[in-house]
């Protein structure tokens, strides 16, 4: 135990304090004998001076005492005072003197060689830093460069098969190609047999019979081949009438899509698109019957050559039959054969006569088909030719609906450039600022029933019905009126119905803040956040929800959104980041980041090191709202059990472009949520809670003084009398939008406060910023405009 209280040496080693002398770029000296130069009291030197200060001008100039390490620092702790008697004060009190002088030298040295670690500490971390962000910025080029080199090999893998493939395709070609060419070469030799067969069967007349035979198994040959030929133009027919039947069917369908196409033009470009495809199918169709027009023409041709030869095979049998008889007489007249003999050569030609008047019928029979071939060959061109008239007019028809579709679109860009103008137009003739009152229910933990009834009221009069307020204390009647008061009884819904159109400004451009500005436990939380359940969503939620919804319904129109969402508060003027790694309620206001609120030329406003979220949906901000939400400092107090000790402030960046006209916009949406103001007296604040209060009531302040500065016309505006005023600087002058939402509790106990909030109000729904406000017959024309 009592080791555990022996005090550490506060000196640093010889050999740290060396190294710390050298990371600080302090050259090492020639050591000296500190003491020893001291006691001799060494002669004067212009460049010395004396060890402190504060006690120039009086005796001579101390030499410039150096501390190189811890042995000189025990060295002056070892010295003993020197003196020739107990009773010489004076030089005691001197040698005393310049002890202490020696001492604050010490610890200068120290300070110094401590701020030395400090800069070396912060060179080390931010050296640390750029390595850590260079380490990581060399992980992701390699990762990227590792991802394109595995869709580079996926690539070539595919292009490798999609090769293998074609090749396989041309070998399989060429094997048919040889294939076929065989098969020709064989007929081209089986012709030239037959032919040499009818050259020997003519030189040799003894064969006759056997000749005769041949031919006719040779005519009986020709016959099954045309006869195939045949059926093979007869699925040609039949194959062009499917064809033609096809593009029958193709035309009604786009007859029926014509239609479709003309009753609705929300899907105009999806039925373009379908025509196009099934024109393009009706087109490969007539280039289909073209080619198989074609080929049955080659076929024709085919057919032709070979009738010609049968007709000339057959002049060739006719002839030879006129030879035989004219030699079978001969033969008769010559060698006189038997009359059997004659009876049987007469019965073999008749025979064979007989053979070629059905090989002629069988010719006849083919040329009327091929007759009826060519008529159905002209039908299928008349239909092809009908096909593509139908096609050209179907062409001329998209092109006219091409061009109303664009007239259309023009016509859409315009109506929605106008409508911008005459929405901000009507924002700003109801004024660029603008005040609504909220009166919260009486709880039901409160005991005194009817007080709402007996403290505020609401005027019934045409001109103050919906925008007046009156209140009653002490048998005074106070009487407000602003551009919108809900009671008591209006509904979330109802609330955020009133201010919608702000929103759509956001979307448009524009930069817009709404706040909601009273005494703690009037209901500000609850209007800006809500609690959770559809029903019950504040104006954060259901101006999010808005935002996406109508940025969906843009997309039709061309438009692209891209929005940032940061959460922020400001606590003590210190402005804390809500969504931070590792955030929570137990906050440290000596490891905190220092944030810097900047202003660009063009208006814009960024926090440094405040963390910015890319937001896609409104599930993506609610999950930000509730990780926020855990992340902010409340704390209990006389006036609430859990009251709001900084300003909430959310901030939504609207980055818009549309691809087809061009334009881009941005906007800005910052909706806040104010600590609530309160008297010391009343909220029975001390320590923490006292000063959070007077810096909210500070930062309020400051509010309410750039509002009236504005509004004025003054030169200086103290934007920068707060952290709250600086940060919405932009979104308090020129064109932005401003609404302020007084929160007031119904209860008698908080009658001064709310009294002092409704006149604030009142004082800020009397200034003019920017375009001056509606006067009063455009106040009852605002009446009766809707919002949303």
């Amino acid at each position: 135990m009592a080791s555990s209280l022996t005090p550490r040496s506060p000196y640093p080693k010889k050999e740290n304090l060396g190294n710390a002398r050298r990371g600080m770029g302090v050259k090492p000296g020639p050591r000296r004998n500190v003491l020893s130069a001291i006691n001799n009291g060494g002669g004067t030197n212009s460049d010395t001076a004396s060890v402190d200060g504060g006690e120039g001008g009086a005796g001579p100039a101390a030499p410039v005492i150096e501390f190189t390490g811890r042995e000189d620092v025990e060295r002056l702790l070892a010295e003993k005072m020197k003196g020739k008697s107990k009773t010489d004060y004076k030089g005691r009190t001197e040698q005393m003197s310049e002890y202490i002088k020696k001492l604050r030298a010490c610890i200068r040295w120290y300070i110094e060689l401590e701020d030395g670690y400090l800069v070396e500490q912060e060179k080390l971390r931010s050296t640390m830093d750029a390595e850590n962000a260079q380490h990581a910025k060399l992980e992701a080029q390699l990762s990227s460069d590792l991802e394109e080199l595995k869709a580079a090999h996926l690539n070539l893998t595919r292009q490798c098969d999609s090769l293998e493939e074609s090749f396989n395709k041309e070998k399989a070609d060429r094997m048919l190609a040889v294939e076929s060419y065989e098969k020709e070469r064989q007929q081209r030799e089986s012709a030239e047999a037959s032919l040499d067969l009818l050259s020997v069967d003519l030189e040799r007349v003894s064969h006759e019979a056997k000749r005769f035979s041949e031919q006719l198994k040779m005519v009986q040959d020709t016959n099954k081949r045309l006869q195939e030929y045949n059926t093979s133009l007869q699925q040609y027919n039949s194959n062009l009438q499917a064809d033609a039947s096809k593009s029958g069917d193709i035309i009604s369908k786009l007859q029926k899509e014509k239609s479709a196409m003309m009753e609705t033009m929300a899907s105009l470009k999806d039925l373009n698109n379908s025509m196009k495809n099934h024109l393009d199918s009706s087109r490969t169709s007539q280039q289909e019957a073209i080619r198989m027009k074609e080929q049955l023409m080659k076929e024709v041709d085919c057919l032709r050559i070979e009738l010609h030869q049968i007709r000339e095979d057959r002049d060739q049998s006719v002839s030879q039959v006129n030879t035989l008889s004219a030699e079978l007489a001969n033969y008769k007249e010559l060698a006189g054969k038997s009359t059997k003999d004659c009876e049987s050569l007469s019965v073999k030609v008749s025979a064979f006569e007989e053979t070629c008047s059905m090989q002629q019928e069988q010719i006849q029979t083919l040329q009327k088909q091929l007759a009826v071939a060519t008529n159905k060959l002209k039908l299928a061109d008349v239909t092809a030719i009908e096909a593509m008239t139908g096609y050209e007019e179907q062409k001329v028809i998209i092109k006219d609906l091409e061009e109303r579709l664009a007239s259309a679109e023009f016509q859409i860009v315009e109506a929605d450039k106008l409508r911008k103008k005459l929405h901000n137009t009507i924002l700003e003739l109801k004024g660029n600022i603008r005040v609504f009152c909220r009166v919260r229910p009486l709880l039901q933990d409160n005991d005194s029933s009817g007080a709402e009834e007996a403290l505020i009221s609401y005027p019934t009069s045409v001109e103050s019905a919906g925008r007046g307020i009156d209140l009653m204390n002490q048998g005074q009647r106070f009487s407000f009126s602003y551009d919108k008061v809900f009671d008591h009884g209006a509904s979330q819904e109802d609330v955020f119905v009133e201010m919608s159109q702000l929103v759509q400004s956001a979307l448009d451009g524009y930069k817009v803040c709404i706040f909601a500005y009273g005494q703690t436990g009037s209901g500000k939380t609850y209007t800006m956040m809500g609690p959770p359940g559809r029903d019950q969503k504040g104006i954060i939620p259901r101006s999010l929800e808005q935002i996406f919804k109508t940025s969906q319904s843009l997309e039709s129109q061309g438009w692209k959104y891209s929005m940032q969402a940061s959460m922020l508060e400001i606590y003590n003027e210190t402005i804390r980041d809500l969504l931070a790694p590792g955030r929570s309620n137990n906050f440290d206001l000596s490891t905190s980041k220092q944030y810097t609120i900047k202003h660009d030329p063009q208006g814009n406003t960024t926090v440094t090191d405040l963390t910015v979220a890319d937001v896609f949906s409104s599930a993506d901000v609610t999950s930000l709202l509730a990780k926020a939400s855990q992340s902010r400092s409340v704390g209990r107090t006389q006036m609430n059990e859990q009251s709001s000790r900084s300003h909430f402030v959310f901030t939504l960046k609207i980055s818009g472009s549309n691809e087809n006209t061009g334009q881009q916009v941005q906007g800005v949406l910052n909706l806040i949520d104010l600590a609530g103001s309160e008297r010391l007296a009343k909220s029975g604040s001390t320590g923490d809670r006292l000063k959070e209060t007077q810096a909210i009531n500070k930062s309020l302040s400051a509010l309410s003084d750039v509002i009236f500065a504005i509004a004025k016309g003054d030169d200086h505006v103290p934007f920068r009398n707060s952290k709250l005023t600086y940060l919405l600087q932009p979104c308090l002058g020129g064109d932005s939008k401003t609404l302020m939402f007084v929160n007031i509790s119904p209860e008698a106990s908080s009658v001064g406060e709310t009294i002092c909030s409704l006149r604030f109000a009142s004082r800020v729904n009397a200034c003019e910023i920017g375009i001056p406000r509606r006067h009063t017959q455009a106040r009852s024309f605002d009446s009766r405009l809707s919002y949303g």
